[in-house]
């Protein structure tokens, strides 16, 4: 409470105007209040999603939507003083009109908003016992207020704004989860040591999200080391000793609480240690509400272009004869460790098979690997790096991730993998595979993952995105282009795997039927290209206008390359999947040859006597029928 205080203080001076004493000394507390209930929120539905069983569980997710329900009432209040604060006016003089213009003109009080409106779907579906649906859609609630602190103003936008989602959902999960984990333990009983082990494993890994995450933030707002002597780096590195504790705490609770205690853990020193950790956990939290309010050293750049200051990151060069082509490259820093964390996941699957003595075929691991590559050259290489200025780069970014990448993490098997080397519970909770057995039989995914919904959801995505403001959307801001890429990537992976999956998942056609699909949908992808390049129309114009050339072709000739190149590079990824179906249809016909063969050895070949005995009969009611026709001549 004292931090709070002290980033509030008295009414400013000089030319800023004052806000008011309700703004001034209430919106650090509310802030600190909206982000505690959000951490408890993301935690308790967490834990009843994938930790707790039976009356612990029913527990976690009625506490989950009381926090959610205070999510929104405190997100309001924080929308409403954030208003108050920026516009330099009494709270109680503010207006509906200009609430009204603040919440649907300006970027932060849409963030603000759409929080609050994913929160409260989030508890809908609580209520309803979706607590899956829960989990996901307040984890998703957390990615809007990553837009409103400091992150959405870094010089390094992207790297900003990601590393603050993963540190908002590593800190929300631990602390939340923590929370829930002592709330409920009492009613675990005998439970209380394998759900505290599975904590201990979730708390791990968020521990590491908010490691990782806060060296990327750090990154982002720090220029140097001297920035660690100003006010903001002084408080970061508290808040670093107060992560440094917890981690501390964690690794003694691993080593000589959980571990010593085996199937008999005390509830007293279980909450003891946790008691500790939620103490050390409010102190961060005070904190953390204390840097958002104070300015990091890093400022905006008064030399900036307006070309650096759309796009949240330097130019690159312009791009000619040289290897520019080659040598850009910027780290994208979502899909680098997304990409990191599904390779390295794959690779302890079947290390996990390999170690009890099972095969896994060393293609289906080379596919996965160079998949996730293909993924981190389309978002990190060249075309990464010129997408958002050139709608040639763009194209080729989008055909690599829409259909090269899929291909190739279809033909890893994925779903096989998992399902042969995560573990079963049989407890009645859901861990890792029983959720992915739930995605796998879901309505939704039978729907989806149909080969002419999957095939129409494809073709209608590229004339629906590019023919509408979508495109211009998803070049202007960082979070329009992230579920750009998540569409693509997951729509072309339906299309893959309804073509040549072999994961279990929604029943696929017969060969021929796959032959005409996959032809169908690749000849509108060739008319797209070609009406693309006989409109006169240039897309997202008033994007393209405004940013400096990086290669001397105009606006339409770079459009007539980026259709050229999205034509050329549909083209490879058709012939993997044509080989790779073509070799399936052989091998199912092989197996079906042999099956037969087996079956006709154990039975001489009943079917084929049967198939004779059913032409003889027919050869002889064809002449009797004859001599009838015949004898009555």
């Amino acid at each position: 409470m004292l931090l709070l205080l002290l980033t509030s203080g008295p009414p400013p001076t000089g030319e800023l105007v004052d806000p008011g004493p309700v703004t001034r000394w209430g919106l650090p507390p509310a802030r600190a209040v909206r982000d505690v209930v959000a951490a408890l929120t993301v935690g308790f539905f967490v834990a009843a999603a994938c930790i707790l069983p039976g009356r612990a569980r029913s527990t976690a997710v009625r506490a989950g939507a009381v926090a959610g329900t205070a999510w929104v009432g405190a997100g309001l209040v924080v929308l409403v003083l954030t208003l108050s604060d920026i516009a330099g006016v009494p709270s109680s003089q503010l207006g509906s009109g200009v609430l009204l213009d603040f919440v649907t003109a300006f970027d932060i009080g849409r963030a603000m908003v759409a929080s609050m409106v994913l929160t409260s779907l989030a508890v809908v579906a609580a209520r309803l016992g979706a607590d899956g649906w829960a989990a996901v859609l307040a984890v998703l609630a957390l990615a809007p207020l990553a837009l409103t602190g400091h992150a959405a103003g870094s010089a390094n936008h992207e790297l900003g704004v990601n590393s603050q989602f993963g540190h908002l959902v590593g800190v929300s999960v631990w602390m939340g989860g923590l929370v829930a984990m002592v709330v409920v333990a009492r009613q675990l009983g005998d439970d209380l040591s394998v759900a505290a082990g599975r904590w201990s494993t979730v708390a791990l890994a968020a521990y590491l999200l908010v490691a990782v995450s806060g060296l990327g933030a750090s990154l982002a707002r720090l220029d140097s080391w001297s920035a660690l002597g100003s006010t903001y780096g002084v408080l970061l590195l508290v808040k670093v000793a107060l992560f440094l504790l917890l981690g501390v705490a964690g690794w003694w609770h691993r080593r000589h609480v959980l571990a010593r205690a085996g199937k008999s853990l005390q509830r007293k020193a279980f909450l003891r240690l946790a008691g500790f950790e939620v103490v050390v956990m409010a102190v961060a939290v005070g904190f953390a509400t204390a840097l958002s309010r104070t300015p990091p050293p890093v400022g905006a750049d008064p030399d900036e272009s307006t070309a650096e200051a759309l796009l949240g990151e330097t130019m690159p060069p312009a791009l000619g004869a040289d290897l520019h082509w080659l040598t850009q490259w910027r780290i994208d820093s979502l899909w680098v460790p997304v990409s990191v964390v599904a390779v390295a996941l794959y690779a302890v699957g079947v290390r996990r098979l390999r170690l009890r003595g099972d095969r896994w075929p060393m293609g289906r691991t080379v596919a996965w690997m160079l998949g996730w590559t293909a993924m981190v050259v389309a978002t990190s290489a060249s075309p990464g790096v010129y997408a958002r200025l050139l709608f040639s780069m763009h194209m080729v970014q989008h055909m690599t991730i829409a259909l090269l990448v899929p291909s190739l993490l279809v033909f890893g098997a994925p779903v096989t993998l998992a399902m042969r080397a995560l573990p079963a519970r049989r407890d009645g909770t859901r861990g890792p595979r029983e959720w992915l057995l739930a995605i796998v039989h879901s309505r939704a995914l039978a729907f989806l993952g149909n080969p002419m919904v999957a095939a129409g959801l494809f073709v209608a995505s590229m004339g629906v995105f590019y023919y509408s403001p979508l495109f211009e959307l998803a070049l202007r801001t960082h979070s329009g282009h992230v579920l750009m890429t998540v569409h693509f990537l997951l729509s072309g992976y339906l299309l893959a795997s309804a073509v040549v999956g072999v994961d279990p998942g929604p029943s696929r056609p017969a060969y021929p039927f796959r032959l005409v699909l996959i032809t169908a949908t690749f000849g509108f992808h060739a008319l797209f290209a070609v009406s693309l390049m006989a409109s006169s129309e240039v897309l997202a114009r008033d994007w393209f206008s405004v940013l400096p050339r990086v290669t001397s072709a105009t606006l339409k000739a770079d459009q007539d390359l980026g259709a050229q190149l999205g034509w050329a590079l549909g083209d490879y990824p058709v012939a993997i999947l044509a080989a790779a179906m073509a070799i399936s249809w052989i091998r199912a016909d092989s197996r079906e040859a042999r099956r037969y063969d087996r079956k006709a050895a154990r039975d001489g070949d009943a079917d084929l006597a049967a198939y004779n005995e059913h032409l003889q009969r027919l050869g002889e009611q064809t002449r009797r029928t004859r001599d009838t026709r015949s004898t009555k001549v």
